[in-house]
């Protein structure tokens, strides 16, 4: 068996192969091991670059995927970051070494109680993590430098675009959920919206209401 720092090595080395070259990014990537955010049958997988199953339904994104969203997103060091869909909370401790804030939101408690509880243990203390639907965003902390979604929606939710600053960027999976979804950048200009296409991507669907674990 590899040992974990070999395994660690050729992770970050499988970024790299997938065009994730950002150097805050990569040593972000580095610092949060994902290790503790796969657990039960998939834990001694938790280093290779692929989804995996997690609680509620939910899947934990594959690593490569992780890291182009957070590199396209451009977080900068003063930034107040809203993810919606906490998931493992790999993604928002990701962004938590990137950005001033982070506030990230799920539908289901339970995801929300473990990201909780790992995010306590990390110390990472610029996370707040909420149960709710995240599908409305948070008016009470808007509006936002940067907004990410880790699941799909049909088109870039109206109140998350609401509550995105001017000069702010939203990355969002849009698309139906059982075909191929696109990878889409909001930027909110003092004019309007400027969308780019990234890539094809499979998310869960953005589900409104809350869930029932």
């Amino acid at each position: 068996m590899d040992s974990i720092a070999e395994r660690k090595m050729q992770f970050l080395y499988q970024l790299r192969s997938k065009g994730v070259m950002d150097k805050a990014v990569l040593t972000a990537m580095e610092r949060i091991d994902r290790g503790p955010f796969v657990k039960g049958l998939f834990a001694e997988r938790a280093y290779e670059d692929t989804p995996l199953p997690i609680a509620c339904g939910q899947t934990i994104s594959q690593p490569s995927v992780v890291g182009l969203m957070t590199q396209a997103l451009k977080v900068e060091p003063r930034n107040k970051v809203l993810e919606v869909g906490t998931g493992s909370g790999y993604q928002a401790a990701i962004l938590s070494q990137l950005a001033r804030r982070v506030y990230t939101v799920d539908r289901h408690r339970r995801l929300v109680r473990e990201a909780r509880l790992i995010f306590e243990e990390m110390d990472l203390s610029n996370i707040t993590t909420i149960t709710g639907d995240g599908s409305f965003g948070l008016p009470d902390q808007a509006p936002f430098d940067r907004i990410i979604v880790t699941a799909a929606a049909e088109d870039p939710p109206g109140p998350l675009l609401a509550q995105l600053k001017v000069g702010g960027i939203m990355i969002v999976p849009v698309g139906q959920s059982d075909t191929v979804q696109s990878l889409i950048r909001v930027t909110r200009t003092e004019t309007g919206l400027d969308y780019d296409e990234l890539r094809p991507v499979r998310f869960v669907p953005l589900v409104e209401g809350l869930g029932d674990s």
